[in-house]
């Protein structure tokens, strides 16, 4: 108990390789309805990456002459960066940041697709494995949109960074269930989320907006599976097991919120400009300051706020840790806002655009196709 942290049975959980359990028939008669709601909704915001009446990747945007992201949107382009640069030069480095920013996104979709694998081989619930049997699928989508989108615009993604692939091979790997729901479906869901709402909003490129929004549709979703978890948990801890799960959400927030996003880690893209990473670093720095950062943090669809918000609202931050996060953020504010979190409305919305398309949808000479 103390190690997976699961009071509610319906997130009861195994060892990974105890698939015996999996076979013991009394476990097939316990299914949890907890789930049943967003299982079933999935049949609203289905969609296909492949599919141009979801999305067409092959809408003309020439990344030559335009920013898929603002140029002031750009940290580096803030800095003595910018000096160097000629406004060709400027539009080339927004985009190549962009590039390194969407291959992240990328990779965090793949490690939230093998996290929500490796939960169908501990889950014993059927109801709990359904349902990250069905994450799974939807995160399998998630990558093949990715990859299309950075196909038609760059040609193939870039390397993970360090900071995102040491998190996500954590969390893939542990054996403790509660890092798995607060430190994927709460923690780097809530980070996606708050990433594809800036996007959303900012972005000059219709694809990527239209790719976001598909993708906020399920997330929505599978934050809400971590909201679950804590709203059938938290209250139930031990003083010690209470510690144990906000000094390890404190310490991944700090981590994240630090070294998310450096230079070193996008030291091949200022290569192509002649610029060493270190001078970059330094120059960021130098008109990056905290107050900066905690104007950032402002910014209701910041990913930072987001993860706070999350972890708040959760009941996981307490008065012992809630310093932490204070120096960043007004907490009361926070508090008052409730916990809706930024994308919950674009994401309502777009259920409302794939009722639409699905409902279109009919079966004709054995295959999908649109009316």
């Amino acid at each position: 108990m103390a190690q997976q942290i699961t009071y509610d049975k319906a997130y009861d959980a195994v060892a990974p390789g105890d698939f015996p359990a999996m076979l013991e028939v009394p476990r097939y008669g316990r299914r949890s309805d907890a789930f049943d709601s967003i299982i079933s909704a999935t049949h609203d915001h289905f969609w296909d990456p492949l599919d141009k009446n979801y999305i067409d990747f092959d809408q003309p945007f020439d990344i030559r002459t335009t920013p898929i992201m603002p140029l002031d949107n750009i940290i580096e382009l803030r800095s003595a960066v910018a000096d160097r640069l000629d406004e060709n030069q400027k539009i080339q480095l927004a985009n190549d940041v962009t590039h390194w920013s969407v291959s992240n996104l990328l990779h965090g979709e793949q490690g939230a697709l093998s996290l929500s694998a490796s939960l169908c081989h501990v889950l014993v619930d059927p109801g709990a494995q359904e349902y990250a049997a069905n994450q799974a699928r939807e995160e399998a989508r998630h990558v093949a949109g990715f990859s299309r989108y950075i196909a038609k615009r760059w040609g193939e993604p870039l390397p993970v960074g360090q900071t995102i692939a040491t998190v996500l091979a954590d969390l893939v790997s542990t054996g403790e269930v509660y890092k798995k729901i607060v430190g994927m479906q709460m923690l780097i869901e809530g980070l996606a989320m708050g990433s594809f709402a800036t996007l959303n909003a900012k972005t000059n490129d219709p694809v990527l907006r239209r790719l976001v929004q598909l993708v906020m549709s399920d997330e929505a979703f599978h934050h809400r599976f971590g909201r679950l978890w804590a709203a059938k948990t938290i209250r139930h801890l031990s003083g010690e097991e209470h510690r144990k799960v906000e000094d390890w959400s404190a310490q991944l927030f700090q981590m994240l919120l630090f070294n998310l996003i450096n230079a070193e880690q996008k030291q091949v893209i200022y290569a192509k400009y002649g610029l060493d990473w270190q001078w970059v670093r330094d120059a960021v720095k130098e008109t990056f300051s905290d107050d900066d950062r905690r104007n950032q943090l402002k910014d209701s669809t910041n990913i930072f706020r987001v993860l706070i918000k999350t972890l708040l609202h959760a009941g996981i931050i307490t008065g012992r840790t809630a310093p932490l996060y204070a120096v960043w953020v007004d907490m009361k504010e926070l508090e008052a806002e409730g916990e809706g979190i930024p994308g919950d409305v674009v994401a309502e919305e777009m259920l409302v655009v794939l009722r639409e398309i699905n409902a279109k949808r009919r079966r004709i000479g054995g295959k999908d196709i649109a009316a």
